[in-house]
């Protein structure tokens, strides 16, 4: 098929804000994760407003990654792995699949972990069988959920996290403290300090969301009628390039802003 003959692309019409939000709406609600809810509540309680300042710069770090890993995935047609694979040397490809394999195991089993502790405290019960459960029905979802149907309820699910923002709002909250602490922080060099600092940068910036917002968008572009890897058709390029832009700065405004609120939201708990 020449370039001339492939249909008109869906990126080409007008899309609504909503419309164009997806991978890195889903990858910023992904990056506040259960481990990444206790670490930023642990935080929260233990140091509150001195460490609010880290979100004005994972904000710019995570829009610097993830944009840069969602183009790759965009513009090749494959994901971050298939593109080290095509460039590096195989055993640079294979140690990097095996760090992430490790620490996407490990935090996937202290996601699953904590939902299953989650909800026994709701409802009582065995954790461990929740957490079993929890596994298999993500598992399941997975597998027999075709792609173009999973993703929208994805990025439906991510509004949950809003709770996170809402909660502060129902309590007295010294706003003027919280503005003047975050732009004008305590800064401290005490190990306690420096290891908290340490975590929410960790936690923030995960190098599976590099991976995650890469490969959605291949899964995108393959899901849509008329699109094609942007080397294959530059054509749609400008409003490809642009869709990422927006996408991706939602997303991760979304994820410090409710990172932020966790934390602040973990304070105000402590001091009650």
């Amino acid at each position: 098929m020449t370039q001339s003959s492939k249909p008109a692309a869906t990126s080409g019409k007008k899309q609504s804000l909503w419309a164009k939000l997806g991978p890195g709406l889903i990858s910023g609600a992904a990056d506040d994760d259960p481990s990444g809810i206790a670490t930023y509540s642990q935080v929260g309680a233990g140091f509150g407003y001195a460490i609010l300042w880290t979100a004005l710069f994972t904000f710019p770090l995570m829009v610097g990654i993830q944009t840069i890993s969602a183009r790759i995935g965009r513009v090749t047609g494959q994901g971050l792995a298939a593109n080290i694979r095509r460039h590096y040397p195989p055993w640079l490809l294979y140690g990097i699949v095996l760090l992430l394999l490790i620490a996407n195991t490990i935090n996937i089993a202290a996601d699953i972990g904590a939902m299953g502790a989650a909800l026994k405290l709701l409802i009582g019960g065995p954790a461990h069988w929740y957490a079993i459960g929890f596994g298999l029905l993500s598992l399941g979802l997975q597998i027999f959920v075709p792609f173009p149907r999973y993703a929208p309820i994805l990025k439906t699910l991510t509004f949950a996290l809003l709770a996170y923002v809402a909660t502060v709002f129902v309590v007295k909250v010294p706003w003027s403290e919280v503005a003047y602490q975050t732009l004008m922080p305590s800064l401290s060099v005490k190990s306690n300090y420096l290891l908290a600092v340490l975590a929410v940068f960790g936690t923030t910036i995960s190098p599976y969301l590099f991976f995650w917002q890469a490969s959605q968008e291949v899964e995108d572009q393959r899901a849509a009628p008329g699109e094609e890897p942007l080397v294959e058709a530059p054509e749609q390029a400008l409003a490809e390039l642009q869709r990422i832009n927006i996408d991706t700065y939602v997303g991760m405004g979304f994820s410090n802003l409710v990172a932020f609120f966790i934390i602040r939201r973990a304070r105000i708990f402590r001091e009650s």
